[in-house]
């Protein structure tokens, strides 16, 4: 990392004299602007009262620690040029189930401690929804609030910990999230999001003293929170696209994060267009039964000869299995119907299924793992109901892409980069959704994982000076398409409804067995 590219810049004035009697304020000013560019920086009066002898201690040499953000620049913090202790930000993803935080020298723009744990809220909800309820119950909004800041203080407390130094080190913190849980973090309501006309209280929360907010950080230390687009399409996204790199590059990419919903964005430096849909719960294995979030012994890929009809699992950490997150499920998919024991509707075949096929109060089942090689001791089966559920959930996946690229009047073929976002992300393989329909039939290296593209567009920020400034571009640039109500969007669904769709000429890699 270039260190000028970032929030720390070391300055060398001029001691004052009678021949330039500036004030020491206005002589730190000006040298930050002929350093950064950065014309006004605001000094909170508690550092304006310790300017002037640290100044005159230092030889008019010093470290400042700064940042800017929509709302103005700030100047944090000044300290001797040659302190030996780490100057550091904490980058933050902001999930609803699970939190990351990550420690980062805002020197050397080098990570140090990555860790991770429960969103505390879940007890009052596993889901968005829940917690939107309960904050509009008397102390509801206040105890959502509480916890999730916290648990994030209990976590940079260990990391400062881990990492021999004192919390008031931490100078920046950036928070990516969605952006029900970014308003929950903030302590203000998300009551709207869920409301006609489903709006939220605030987009651009720009960046707020920490001690406003309860984080325990140093006290004159800033929280910046990415900002929003709407209701269903929040500063994690943001924090994505600038991550992969949406504000620089020509060429045309698409971002899929799979999570709650699946939320797309798709342009480039020049244009974006974005939108959400109910396509995520069975691609995270949460539908199923067995299914279950990416784990040890979560099952992660199956594949079946086409001529044994043989299963290979493999499962997180080569553990026993116990569950099946949404790769796995897209695997199966992808695997059933190529060796022909799923029909072209998403029906299983039971004789092609052989003995592992059931039947369970009429409805058909197909054994993954027998009773004596599963964790739990029980088979772990997959219902013809979970499979309808699959199928919806690729059909709208891939309906979302179509609708987005016929607004915008372009053909999947124009997609440089496909990028997958998240945990999803991290385990999917391309060949398995192509093959069931869920994702274009695009050339396999046009498809990239980003894994916690939401935590490396926080990072990002806390290193690169000119990360505002991309960030606003992404955000000011992005139109909306509504799903809800766009009727060709329902008419495309119809046919995407099959594997892998009612035209199986735009799927010409996919070779199966009917």
């Amino acid at each position: 990392m270039d260190h000028d590219a970032g929030w720390v810049v070391d300055l060398s004035m001029a001691p004052p004299s009678l021949h330039d009697n500036t004030a020491d304020a206005d002589r730190l000013q000006r040298e930050i602007f002929r350093k950064t560019g950065i014309g006004t920086v605001a000094i909170d009066l508690a550092l304006l009262r310790e300017l002037p002898a640290r100044l005159n201690n230092w030889g008019y040499r010093c470290r400042c620690v700064f940042f800017k953000s929509p709302g103005g620049s700030f100047l944090i913090d000044i300290l001797p040029i040659e302190d030996p202790g780490m100057i550091a930000g904490i980058a933050v993803d902001l999930g609803t189930t699970r939190v990351v935080v990550e420690l980062v020298d805002l020197v050397t723009g080098k990570s140090h401690l990555q860790k991770a744990f429960d969103n505390p809220q879940c007890e009052i909800g596993p889901d968005i929804l829940e917690r939107v309820h309960y904050s509009d119950r008397p102390g509801g909004l206040a105890r959502l609030h509480r916890l999730i800041i916290e648990a994030i203080n209990e976590e940079i407390g260990r990391i400062c910990r881990k990492a021999g130094m004192a919390r008031d080190r931490v100078y920046l913190m950036a928070v990516a999230g969605n952006t029900t849980m970014t308003h929950l973090f903030a302590g203000i309501s998300p009551r709207g999001i869920i409301r006609e006309p489903y709006i939220p209280a605030v987009n651009r929360f720009g960046a707020v003293r920490a001690e406003d907010l309860g984080i325990q950080i140093n006290r004159r230390g800033r929280v910046f929170m990415f900002p929003n687009v709407g209701s269903y399409f929040g500063g994690d996204l943001i924090a994505g696209a600038f991550y992969a790199g949406f504000h620089s590059s020509r060429d045309i990419s698409i971002i899929v994060d799979v999570g709650t919903n699946a939320e797309v964005l798709l342009g480039n430096s020049e244009w974006l267009v974005a939108c959400a849909g109910a396509a995520g719960p069975a691609l995270e294995g949460g539908v199923s039964e067995i299914g279950m979030t990416a784990g040890p012994g979560v099952i992660d890929a199956v594949t079946i000869d086409p001529e044994t009809r043989e299963f290979q699992i493999s499962t997180i950490d080569d553990q026993p299995p116990r569950g099946i997150c949404g790769s796995g499920m897209i695997d199966l998919a992808a695997a059933l119907f190529l060796s022909g024991m799923m029909d072209i509707r998403g029906r299983l075949v039971p004789d092609a299924c052989g003995d592992r096929f059931r039947e369970t109060d009429g409805i058909p089942n197909i054994v993954l793992v027998p009773e004596e090689m599963s964790s739990t001791g029980e088979a772990l089966v997959i219902s013809q109901v979970d499979i309808d559920s699959l199928v919806r959930s690729k059909a709208a996946m891939y309906t979302i892409l179509e609708t987005l690229l016929n607004y915008v009047g372009i053909d999947f073929e124009d997609i440089k980069t496909f990028y997958v976002a998240g945990t999803f992300g991290s385990f999917i393989k391309p060949r398995s959704a192509i093959s069931i329909g869920m994702i274009p039939d695009l050339p396999e290296e046009t498809y990239r994982s980003l894994g916690n593209s939401s935590l490396k567009g926080a990072v990002r920020l806390l290193t690169e000076r000119d990360a505002m400034d991309a960030i606003a571009s992404i955000r000011d640039r992005i139109t909306y398409l509504e799903l809800n109500v766009n009727q060709d969007f329902m008419n495309r669904y119809s046919a995407a409804k099959f594997f892998p769709h009612t035209d199986a000429s735009r799927f010409p890699s996919v070779s199966f067995r009917q």
